[in-house]
């Protein structure tokens, strides 16, 4: 099958040597009640920036770094007075639908996330305009591509990141694995080695957003031109049905199912990342973006990352840009956002929050990361990224994904076999297409 690596994060892996900094850029400040107080206080006085009567709110969907960014709003707090109000939706949540209903009730947060492309085009008329700050020019160029717009972007790349199979090396070992699995027969191999070894080979999610988003891209980023096959499907030229690429995809799918753990209907996310990283399941589809909570159960736990096969061709695994920082121009502090934005890529502190809190791989070429800090996962994502995949979701029009997901639930649950998955994929889509 002819590949085509939709994201390459070359100059990003070659970034990721050096160590980031510790530190902040505390603004100094005195008052006689300092002067007076022990050199404890004095010092904490002497961090905090004078208060300013300006909020800004940051309505986001990354549940995984929701702890994280509420530390980091009380940084900026002290450094430069401005109060950030987190606001996290997700992890099952429906995000896009809370997020409408927020700016229709009449709030506009400062900045929201959006996954850019076909997602973006219903608030071009509040996304600012960003091409002109300072951050821009140092961003890996095809980060720019999904918020980018008549050649000017409209949003600032979260970060990169990459699923795949996330695998737990010792429980493979156990098993008496060797070797990762590359293509689809390796890994049906592999599973029957595990179960064979009383191993749990896979721990699936129930979650929408998991099959709906990750797993169906799958099928999608594997077609000889996603982009094309995406707007055919839409136009109705094309169908997700009789499609020879998804009925491989399907193999993979049913090689995950019927491997996975006995309670898979009833395992929201948080469960799933909690049980593997407990080492009941050697494997599970997740991406980087779930270091942080693995590390909480068991930091010392032993990973790697394998590609997601759909035929007797190596696997790929699949990267991309998870979302964008939208600056809203119709709130009330837009310049303020652009300043906490700037802030959040180019102060020590942010830096250290992106890098080692966040455990992101950076979008940006001059931060630079620690493996020690990302995590195993993330490094991964770096070493199979020259072969990757994209993202393609955020093609479809918002609800598409939402329907995707609810058919994957049914497949999940035995409820619809092979056949009636795929009529409800291209249904899922004609629904709102035709709208």
């Amino acid at each position: 099958m002819k590949r085509k690596s939709a994201f390459l994060i070359a100059t990003a892996c070659t970034m990721l040597i050096a160590g980031c900094g510790n530190g902040g850029n505390n603004n100094s400040g005195s008052n006689e009640a300092a002067n007076n107080a022990p050199k404890e206080s004095a010092a904490a006085e002497a961090t905090a920036a004078p208060a300013k009567d300006v909020t800004i709110k940051m309505f986001q969907f990354k549940v995984e770094i929701a702890e994280q960014l509420n530390a980091l709003a009380e940084e900026y707090e002290k450094e430069t007075g401005v109060k950030v109000e987190v606001e996290t939706h997700g992890g099952g949540e429906d995000y896009g639908a809370l997020l409408k209903a927020e700016i229709a009730s009449g709030s506009e947060p400062e900045i929201f996330n959006n996954g850019g492309y076909t997602a973006l085009v219903p608030y071009m008329d509040r996304a600012t305009d960003l091409s002109d700050q300072p951050w821009a020019a140092n961003l890996i160029p095809t980060s720019k591509t999904p918020a980018t717009v008549d050649g000017k972007l409209y949003g600032m790349p979260m970060n990169v990141e990459g699923y795949g199979l996330i695998y737990n090396k010792d429980l493979f070992a156990k098993a008496g694995i060797t070797e990762e699995p590359k293509t689809l027969s390796q890994l049906k191999d592999a599973a029957a080695k595990l179960k064979a070894a009383g191993i749990t080979p896979f721990e699936a999610t129930n979650e929408w957003w998991s099959m709906g988003i990750h797993l169906v891209n799958v099928g999608l980023a594997h077609q000889p031109d996603p982009k094309k096959f995406i707007e055919d499907v839409k136009a109705g030229t094309a169908t997700i049905k009789g499609n020879p690429v998804f009925e491989q995809w399907l193999d993979l799918v049913d090689v995950i199912f019927d491997n996975a753990q006995d309670n898979k209907m009833t395992t929201d996310y948080a469960t799933q990342v909690a049980e593997f990283a407990s080492g009941k399941a050697a494997m599970m589809m997740q991406g980087n973006w779930t270091q942080g909570d693995i590390d909480k159960i068991d930091p010392a736990l032993n990973l790697g990352l394998l590609p997601l096969p759909i035929s007797d061709e190596e696997g790929t695994i699949l990267v991309g840009v998870p979302n964008n920082y939208i600056v809203n121009s119709k709130s009330a502090h837009p310049e303020e956002a652009k300043a906490f934005l700037n802030w959040l890529v180019t102060s020590e502190t942010g830096k250290k929050y992106i890098t080692q809190e966040f455990k992101f791989i950076p979008a940006e070429t001059d931060i630079t990361a620690d493996a020690a800090d990302i995590g195993q996962v993330a490094v991964g994502v770096q070493e199979k990224s020259d072969t990757a995949l994209g993202w393609n979701w955020d093609m479809f029009p918002d609800g598409v994904t939402q329907g995707f997901g609810a058919a994957m639930q049914e497949y999940l649950g035995g409820q619809i076999d092979r056949g009636q998955l795929l009529e409800k994929l291209d249904k899922a889509v004609q629904d709102i297409v035709k709208q």
